[in-house]
């Protein structure tokens, strides 16, 4: 199955959830936030959240700094 995240093309297992894509990308448990499809998918459904063939993933990592 092919999606792409960040801008990238993946290939990815048929049924990968929310969750399993944002742990290739960060290992990071705060700070994240994630689109698919233009549409914000909210941390308490990640787990259940399963990506489809040519959705399009944002994951999007808080940073501190000045």
């Amino acid at each position: 199955m092919n999606v792409t995240i960040n801008g990238a093309a993946q290939e990815v297992p048929d049924g990968i959830t929310v969750a399993q894509a944002v742990q290739t990308l960060t290992t990071a448990t705060t700070g994240v936030a994630v689109a698919v499809n233009g549409e914000v998918v909210t941390r308490s459904t990640w787990e259940t959240t399963a990506l489809s063939d040519r959705d399009t993933v944002e994951v999007l990592t808080a940073v501190q700094g000045g």
